[in-house]
């Protein structure tokens, strides 16, 4: 099991698009991803649910990946955050 602590950093937060990029790229894979925020745990492969957590600018997210391809879903995870802060999305 994988916990890492993710920063938002794009000036939108995960809105829309982004939040639908983090649901294709987290669907690819076999483990189970969750995100927490405050008190609230959603499935990190729903796009409602990433989008009822009120991602913005700034807000920090807790992530837990779990499963045999944790590894490799926890850096493309990673790149996709870095890339959305890159692009200014």
């Amino acid at each position: 099991m994988i916990v890492r602590e993710f920063v938002i950093n794009n000036k939108s937060g995960l809105h829309a698009r982004p939040a639908t990029l983090w649901v294709q790229t987290a669907s690819r894979y076999q483990s189970s991803i969750r995100l927490k925020k405050a008190n609230r745990e959603v499935d990190g492969k729903s796009l409602l649910a990433i989008l009822s957590l009120g991602l913005s600018a700034g807000s920090s997210v807790e992530v837990t990946i779990d499963g045999s391809d944790e590894a490799a879903a926890s850096g493309e995870l990673a790149k996709l955050i870095a890339d959305l802060a890159e692009k200014g999305e």
